[in-house]
């Protein structure tokens, strides 16, 4: 169940480490600037705006179309793909990949520009429908 306002900025004062919960309010900063949307708590990521998506397989669900969450050890910030931002992921400084995940262990380290351009284009590609495989509508 999401969960917005209050129940994000208390979720993000609990975060123990400071610099975490200083990257989060970076990065909320940020994806409310790209995005235009206010952040909602999806469990512990925090989301802005909603899509459905389904597979050709049939798995279907809800997601938010841009998120990240404060973990303990980086800030995971939820792509579509991270390998498609291959020359901005070059310029962007130190941080490591996974399939659908970009890690930053300090957002200070890291050129925020480069962040923000990853960020809007895969929000713009969630809002395009420029998905893959996936079937993405918007519903929030």
């Amino acid at each position: 169940m999401k969960k917005t306002g209050g129940e994000v900025d208390e979720f993000l004062a609990a975060v123990t480490s400071p610099k975490r919960r200083r990257d989060a309010a970076t990065m909320v900063a940020l994806m409310r600037d790209v995005t235009g949307r206010e952040p909602e708590l999806w469990g512990t990521i925090v989301g802005f705006g909603s899509c459905h998506y389904h597979y050709p397989t049939g798995t279907e669900g809800d997601a938010p179309i841009s998120a990240f969450a404060p973990r303990r050890q980086a800030t995971t910030v939820y792509l579509l793909d991270a390998g498609a931002h291959g020359e901005r992921l070059a310029r962007l400084g130190p941080h490591e990949i996974g399939a659908g995940c970009l890690y930053l262990k300090d957002l200070e380290a890291i050129d925020a520009e480069v962040l923000r351009e990853i960020v809007a284009e895969d929000y713009r590609r969630v809002i395009d429908g420029d998905t893959g495989s996936a079937t993405l509508t918007v519903t929030g």
